[in-house]
């Protein structure tokens, strides 16, 4: 019943990794990630087409990087060399070929300094 499944959420310290992996149960036109802390608004992280043309956040360039399995319907995000500002619930993001948007449960990502 849920459109879409984030995982690969966690806890890691300053500089360190983490690898976000959203599945969707059917195949979707753009899929990516938003972030939201409390008191802030729900931000874009990065996203993908199907064919691969790729945005990114200004905070994330060059540290984040975005790829899809269209395959397996998965997006997933590489988060590299992570900041304690990167600290939030991290949501799976898509648009369907209805143009209808659709969003993952969240995956908490806490950053230690």
């Amino acid at each position: 019943q849920v459109q879409l499944v984030e995982s690969g959420g966690g806890l890691v310290q300053a500089g360190g990794s983490l690898r976000l992996s959203c599945a969707a149960s059917a195949n979707m036109n753009v899929m990516g990630w938003h972030r939201q802390v409390p008191g802030k608004q729900r931000e874009l992280v990065a996203d993908i087409t199907r064919g691969g043309s790729t945005k990114y956040a200004d905070s994330v360039k060059g540290r984040f990087t975005i790829s899809r399995d269209n395959d397996k319907n998965t997006v997933y995000l590489q988060m590299n060399s992570l900041k304690p500002e990167d600290t939030a619930v991290y949501y799976c993001n898509a648009i369907d070929w209805r143009a209808t948007i659709r969003w993952g449960q969240g995956t908490q990502v806490t950053v230690s300094s």
